[in-house]
């Protein structure tokens, strides 16, 4: 067996919460993005494409986020997630959620946080979504699987056939260190290689391991299938590793990159940027028509990009898990506002990658 290097000390950041920064208050983050001038609001771009009002069309995957807490902290995370984040998803949402996936035919469970394996009720969120027959997504930060408590992880992946999502910045040391801390490259190798031990991203295997990327920096992805060969073919040259795809996703202006943007006076640059880049095929394919965000209180939002600025569903919509419609929610009218522009900039963003070719 690899020997597994006990996990650095990094990621010791303080989130935006922590440290009582302005920006840790969702309202204030809609203010500030409110302020700054664009060319045109999202609703316009979308109206001259002929797609607004935007709706849904349908509810393909339920993504539940369990939590704000995560062992690492992350420069551009949208959650402001940390080891210091207390929030979890109470006893009663997640029975909940369990009833709502086990009673309606929604296929796919989509599981994020913070690190969302760090929930007491995380395997049961699992293993009950898998017995009835949906596609489990777990969205892994590779590190979570270096944790002595959470070493059964890659087993249990496999046990269980969940389709791991995994981020990393860059295939080399630098650029992935720079967004996410000292040593986090080095572990997340070790996690990847312990996955492709176990069968994850190799063929015929049936377990899918797929790579998210976040540009390091004030600046669109590039495109997703010629940096995904170019993935592939690095990290199975320098490390050995083999993954099935990769999804290349915008810097969302929200949170820490909101943060960023801010201190370094390059918000309404960065924002022009997203506007000037719109793209009505990008636009037409955004995750939030088909998937259904639910916050770790039980709140309903389209996506998780409005859960972090506290945007619920739209107020003719069941807001709760516990006003759940699948009908009514499955065609809602979509709640619109600048930072919308980061899904649909050039190839479009999600959290399943680029939106349209």
């Amino acid at each position: 067996m690899t020997p597994v290097a006990a996990p650095s000390a990094h990621r010791v950041l303080p989130t935006l919460q922590k440290r009582h920064a302005p920006l840790a208050a969702a309202a204030e983050q809609r203010a500030v993005l409110a302020r700054v001038p664009v060319a045109r609001s999202f609703e316009d771009a979308l109206a001259d494409a002929g797609l607004f009002p935007l709706r849904a069309t349908g509810i393909e995957i339920l993504q539940l986020n369990v939590g704000r807490k995560c062992n690492q902290t992350c420069r551009h995370c949208h959650v402001d997630a940390g080891p210091d984040r207390t929030e979890m998803m109470p006893d009663a949402v997640v029975d909940r959620c369990l009833e709502i996936i086990e009673s309606t035919d929604i296929p796919t469970v989509d599981i994020t946080g913070g690190a969302p394996e760090l929930h007491p009720r995380w395997r049961e969120l699992v293993t009950r979504a898998r017995a009835a027959g949906k596609e489990v997504i777990d969205r892994c930060n590779l590190t979570i699987t270096l944790l002595p408590n959470y070493a059964y992880l890659p087993r249990f992946f496999a046990e269980q056939g969940v389709h791991v999502i995994a981020s990393l910045p860059h295939y080399r040391q630098k650029g992935t260190d720079t967004q996410r801390g000292d040593g986090v490259f080095e572990e997340s190798v070790t996690a990847l290689r312990r996955l492709n031990a176990l069968g994850y991203g190799k063929p015929g295997t049936g377990l899918v391991l797929d790579l998210v990327t976040n540009p390091v920096g004030t600046f669109l992805p590039g495109n997703q299938k010629a940096l995904e060969a170019e993935w592939k073919r690095q990290l199975l040259r320098l490390y050995g590793i083999e993954f099935n795809a990769l999804y290349t996703i915008t810097n969302m202006p929200i949170a820490r990159f909101l943060d960023f943007l801010e201190e370094t006076g390059q918000l309404g640059e960065y924002l022009e940027r997203l506007v000037t880049a719109f793209n009505p095929a990008a636009a037409a394919g955004v995750m939030c028509r088909n998937t259904l965000s639910v916050g770790w209180d039980g709140t309903l939002y389209d996506c998780d990009f409005n859960q972090m600025l506290e945007l619920p569903v739209d107020a003719r919509a069941p807001r709760t898990v516990f006003d759940f419609d699948l009908e009514a929610l499955a065609r809602r009218e979509i709640v619109l506002g600048p930072h919308c522009f980061g899904c649909t900039a050039g190839a479009g963003s999600s959290c399943g990658g680029a939106t349209a070719g």
